[in-house]
């Protein structure tokens, strides 16, 4: 069975047609001076956003940039980046979403790929040079013609741009130009499984998500929100900025994720909102200064990259008690969100199922054959919609979609009578014991709820007679006396023996990817060197 939902009774403020730097203009005629964004102590009103950005658009047009041009930002969660972003977006250029934590090779690949005509860098960061790394890179970058600073003052630094002189009328026309079906963002898949591909988000699939995400989550302008989430992820640009673009309230930038830095900014901004994936979540919980955080304001708690276990659920629910805690679902090809905890749920709804899709989403849970699969069978999570992109710029422009439309997740899923889905994991990371299907996800799930675990990670490896078994790499809590037997007696006693890892080894680190997830590709990569 497909699904088909009609749109929700969201408030439009803007035309379906509306494009980024018409929310923006709009947010700054009603909500004037109010704060859009706090960095630092530095408090940025819409209306100064908005102009900010207008000047810095003018000076985009006078290095040639245009409508369908594509600019790199390599820059951490800052005010610069998001005065670039809606520069950009006034005048049609799309922006390439660069993390940090990329090198060489990474960097090299997206930007052939994006073929973009500048890049807006830091110029060191924790000690690595990004201006002699992209001066190493240029002369394989025949597009590039502009490098510029972020920090930087002279006449290759921002500083230059932002001060470029208002051409009302320039710029009017330039605005003119752009439609909502405009990409506005490029953003590449994390690459666990393979080369990243650079999805080509738009004005109207971002605002689509944003949308559906501050109907959902009841967004106002008296609420404030903690960004540590990177801006090139959908997880800070859509489910951050542009839901509280639409929705109101204030979103404190958080430069990179850093539990004692979130804490600080915490305690000075108590939050009416909290957000990020487990991981996040976990480490701010463990930490020593926690409970210096006044939560009374806290009305929402929403994690997105896998179900809340018993124990950060049980731990968010003592230190946020007047708090609605949701899961969020959402690809970088969704745009954002799309799918999240019902308020009316259980705590068994949070610990298995990742919600239900917002309306005006198309999905089905399909077969092998790209059919509907009915209720209780797991298939692959496909989705239609206007937050679902049209597809990949450069080398990839339709991987991923079936011949009629249908974006395919990858991700393997079940749906109930009540329409909530229960996620059971990546359909590459699910293996084969004896004859058996194995989900990764439901074990991890398992192995997350003892009460010495932090997180976990399960894969598959090769096995002479079982074909595959499954391998767990596990971190546990500090001073833990947790070992493989009890950890594999632990699962025994929850699951069938074919789910129990064979292996299990216990870490005090797991590689992440720039979203935060656990990295199982380099996991594999480990095990294969």
């Amino acid at each position: 069975m497909t699904h088909r939902q009609t749109l929700p009774p969201v408030e439009a403020h803007c035309q379906a047609d509306a494009t980024i730097a018409d929310w923006l203009g709009q947010a700054a005629r009603q909500r004037g001076s109010a704060p859009a964004y706090i960095a630092g102590d530095e408090h940025h009103g819409w209306a100064a956003v908005d102009a900010a950005s207008a000047r810095l658009a003018c000076g985009l047009m006078g290095l040639g940039l245009k409508r369908g041009d594509r600019i790199g930002v390599l820059a951490l969660n800052q005010i610069e980046w998001l005065q670039l972003f809606y520069a950009a977006a006034k005048i049609g250029v799309a922006v390439v979403g660069l993390s940090v934590r990329y090198r060489d090779h990474e960097l090299l690949t997206m930007l052939v790929d994006s073929q973009a005509r500048a890049v807006f860098t830091l110029g060191q960061h924790d000690g690595f040079d990004f201006i002699a790394m992209l001066g190493r890179l240029g002369p394989q970058l025949p597009a590039l013609r502009h490098v510029i600073e972020l920090d930087g003052s002279g006449l290759n630094g921002l500083a230059a741009l932002a001060g470029t002189p208002l051409e009302a009328g320039r710029l009017s026309a330039a605005r003119r130009r752009v439609v909502a079906q405009d990409v506005a963002m490029v953003i590449y898949t994390s690459g666990t499984t393979g080369r990243p591909k650079g999805a080509g988000l738009t004005h109207a699939s971002l605002l689509a998500s944003a949308a559906a995400q501050a109907a959902h989550t009841r967004v106002v302008d008296s609420d404030l929100i903690h960004l540590a989430n990177p801006l090139n992820h959908v997880g800070g640009i859509t489910c951050g900025v542009l839901t509280h673009l639409v929705g109101g309230g204030t979103v404190v930038l958080v430069p990179e994720f850093k539990a004692d830095r979130v804490i600080t900014l915490m305690q000075q901004y108590p939050p009416t909102i909290v957000a990020g994936v487990p991981t996040m979540l976990t480490l701010l919980l463990l930490h020593a200064r926690i409970a210096s955080v006044d939560f009374s304001r806290t009305r929402l708690v929403f994690s997105g990259g896998s179900n809340v276990d018993p124990v950060l659920l049980e731990r968010l629910a003592q230190r946020m008690p007047n708090a609605t805690l949701m899961n969020l679902y959402g690809l970088t090809e969704t745009s954002g969100a799309l799918v999240m905890t019902p308020w009316q749920r259980t705590p068994a709804d949070l610990m298995t199922t990742i919600g239900v899709p917002f309306e005006g989403t198309q999905w089905r849970i399909a077969g092998v054959n790209g059919a509907a699969l009915a209720v209780g069978q797991v298939g692959e999570l496909w989705f239609k919609g206007v937050g679902v992109v049209p597809g990949y710029i450069g080398a990839a422009p339709g991987a991923g979609f079936s011949a009629d439309g249908w974006l395919q997740t990858g991700d393997l899923g079940t749906v109930d009578g009540r329409g909530v889905i229960t996620l059971k994991g990546r359909k590459k990371d699910m293996y084969i014991q004896g004859g058996f299907n194995v989900y990764p996800a439901e074990v991890e799930a398992l192995i997350n709820r003892h009460p010495q675990v932090v997180m976990a990670a399960v894969i598959g490896v090769a096995d002479p007679v079982m074909g595959e078994v499954g391998r767990a790499y596990v971190i546990a809590q500090p001073g833990s006396t947790l070992n493989e037997l009890e950890l594999r007696g632990w699962c025994a006693d929850h699951l069938a023996d074919y789910k129990v890892p064979r292996q299990v080894s216990l870490r005090e680190v797991l590689p992440m990817t720039p979203a935060g997830k656990i990295h199982k590709a380099a996991l594999r990569d480990e095990l294969a060197a």
